[in-house]
């Protein structure tokens, strides 16, 4: 067999074993190895073997995911997800939704200390589904919107997926960070607006609730102003140049833990919990890596990056086909992958067709992760759908899905925005970093 012919026997065999639920980090490294045995023989392999591994997970850069990890994973503990829900509330409470929306805001505010979906979405459906439903909330209302609020964590920065991107395709991540912010704030106003108009034309959805005194709504929302100072300390000397991105991950770490003290939430046992968590999460992440470090070698041995641009250009496909393109293929695998898996995954298949086609990598960058985060929410297997079902057992997954069509469409129509206006990821990426 040829090395091209090779190749896409290899990649019938990753999506064999992708069909068959074996986890994809698994999947990428043994058709990598066993690929790369087939095409370049046992010597050369075995001597890749011995290093690529190592190489992989060993750059300096990737010091920032387990910090930020850990950060996640620290947060709740530490009482912050409790103090940014009762700011939200604080501030959009007595409104019709009003919970819902201060649900919005506090997976805003806890992404931008997380930087994870998935841990986003599971803090917070424990803290504001029961709110919710106790004040008398559709209850697949009140999970749908923890669920798209969820996605919030993985597009304002700090962002796990941002991370990778940065250190696949070696761009700044702190200029990526800033390109994100934009978009972040509009998703956010986009899932408020969503919520306004269905509570306005379902108003049984979300019941008004009695208007709280001034001074008790203000007190509510300063409560978790340690949080906004760390969440302003923390981006603010990212993007001012202060600090590195390890750095920045450092002081996020250190400002979480004295939150954590300083508020007498941390117990011995939830601090050990919070760092087996983060070992695990991490652990899973470099073992992905390791797998997609093998399965590049193997695609790039038989040249099928090479062949699949070539046949984008053949096609003779307008700047913006490619663009639709990739977006429908993100939402398809959106169905089916999580989104590190899928980043992983597409890449370096994907990454050359930008190139070639003079796409701004920021820019790529940005409408990726947009793209990634509405197949959070998209049956049948939304990450976040089946994590906050975990929280409301009682809402059929039916039920959750219908609930969650509003913000899949307000998502939508962020994705033509950052496509359509770059400007949005770029401008002020563009000011800070000139």
């Amino acid at each position: 067999m040829s090395p091209i012919e090779i190749g896409y026997a290899g990649l019938a065999a990753f999506a064999l074993l992708l069909a068959l639920r074996c986890p994809i980090g698994i999947a990428m490294a043994l058709v990598g190895l066993f690929g790369g045995i087939a095409v370049n023989g046992w010597p050369t392999t075995l001597f890749v073997l011995g290093a690529l591994p190592f190489e992989s997970v060993f750059p300096y850069g990737l010091s920032i995911v387990p910090l930020f990890v850990l950060m996640g994973t620290l947060a709740h503990p530490a009482g912050v997800s409790r103090a940014i829900y009762d700011a939200g509330e604080g501030g959009f409470g007595h409104r019709r939704g009003g919970l819902a929306m201060g649900g919005i805001a506090a997976c805003a505010g806890f992404g931008a200390i997380c930087g994870s979906s998935l841990a986003t979405a599971a803090t917070m459906a424990r803290i504001s589904i029961p709110e919710m439903r106790a004040r008398g909330y559709d209850p697949a209302f009140a999970a749908a919107t923890v669920a798209a609020g969820g996605t919030l964590g993985v597009l304002i920065p700090p962002s796990l997926v941002l991370v990778i991107y940065a250190l696949l395709t070696q761009e700044s991540v702190g200029k990526l960070f800033v390109a994100a912010f934009i978009p972040g704030l509009v998703a956010a106003a986009l899932y408020l607006g969503a919520i306004t108009v269905v509570t306005a034309r379902h108003p049984h959805l979300a019941p008004a609730l009695p208007r709280r005194p001034g001074a008790e709504r203000l007190r509510m929302v300063l409560s978790a102003w340690d949080v906004i100072a760390l969440f302003v300390a923390v981006l603010g000397g990212l993007f001012l140049g202060l600090f590195s991105p390890t750095e920045a991950a450092s002081v996020g770490v250190a400002g979480v833990v004295a939150l954590g003290l300083a508020r007498r939430r941390f117990s011995r046992r939830a601090f050990l919990d919070a760092l087996q968590e983060a070992a695990g999460l991490t652990g899973m992440i470099f073992f992905i890596l390791i797998g997609a470090a093998l399965f590049n070698y193997f695609i790039e041995a038989t040249r099928v990056t090479d062949l699949f641009v070539a046949a984008v250009h053949g096609a003779d496909l307008s700047y913006w086909q490619v663009v639709a393109a990739i977006i429908l293929l993100y939402l398809v695998l959106g169905c089916f992958m999580d989104s590190i898996s899928m980043v992983f995954l597409t890449l370096p298949f994907l990454y050359p067709i930008v190139q070639s086609y003079g796409m701004d990598p920021i820019w790529f960058g940005i409408l990726m992760l947009s793209v990634v985060e509405v197949g959070l929410i998209t049956p049948p297997v939304g990450m976040n759908l089946f994590i906050v079902s975990a929280s409301a057992p009682d809402v059929g997954f039916g039920r959750l899905c219908r609930a969650v069509v509003p913000f899949i469409l307000a998502d939508s129509l962020r994705i033509v925005l950052v496509a359509a206006f770059p400007a949005l990821s770029l401008w002020l990426a563009n000011l800070l970093f000139t």
